[in-house]
């Protein structure tokens, strides 16, 4: 278990190895284990082969990298996409993907989180499913709307019913983008590199 110092950074205890294999690498990030098999792949995160073939991941590598990319980065300097989607699946597969361009990605599992959140901090662009359990992605949608003004904060909307009227009410609506679910992590890459360049 990794323990916070007063600062709130992650240390190791003593008894804590210094080399983590795959599952307790992804568990010690708080990602899945394909997440951190792809951040290693792409060079994000170091990794080091037994003479098995088996990934090991240095502790100091996996601090210095929650350091650039975790909840309480010093030095990101990415564009910040929030996901608004009640499925965790989903929000891990498109923030993995995002990460990768250089975005800097918040998660929230509901509208209402989605709209706290952007009390906080608003992001530079946001990802709002439609279908979701109490406030629906187009309810959502108008109240950022009314805080934020209409088009001050870009949005793409993604649903898994896709018709030529749910394209034409995202349009009519006042949405950026519109992307369907199931969908091409890529596709919904691109769109957000046209509306906001990492």
């Amino acid at each position: 278990m990794a323990f916070r110092d007063a600062a709130g950074g992650r240390r190791a205890p003593t008894n804590e190895p210094d080399w983590l294999t795959l599952g307790q690498a992804a568990k010690y990030l708080g990602v899945a284990q394909s997440t951190i098999r792809k951040w290693s792949d792409v060079g994000r995160v170091p990794a080091f082969y037994t003479p098995g073939g088996h990934r090991r991941y240095r502790r100091s590598d996996l601090d210095a990298f929650l350091e650039r990319s975790g909840p309480g980065a010093k030095d990101r300097t990415g564009p910040v996409v929030l996901v608004v989607d009640d499925d965790p699946a989903v929000r891990e597969l498109v923030r993995a993907n995002l990460e990768l361009e250089g975005y800097s990605v918040r998660e929230a599992a509901s509208a209402a989180e989605g709209l706290s959140a952007l009390e906080h901090e608003p992001p530079d662009l946001i990802l709002l499913d439609v279908m979701m359990p109490q406030v629906d992605g187009w309810e959502m949608l108008r109240r950022v709307q009314e805080r934020h003004g209409v088009g001050s904060i870009p949005v793409i909307m993604f649903s898994g019913k896709v018709d030529e009227q749910s394209l034409a009410e995202a349009a009519e609506r006042g949405a950026q983008g519109f992307v369907g679910k199931p969908f091409d992590p890529q596709q919904l890459i691109e769109q957000t590199k046209q509306l906001l360049p990492a």
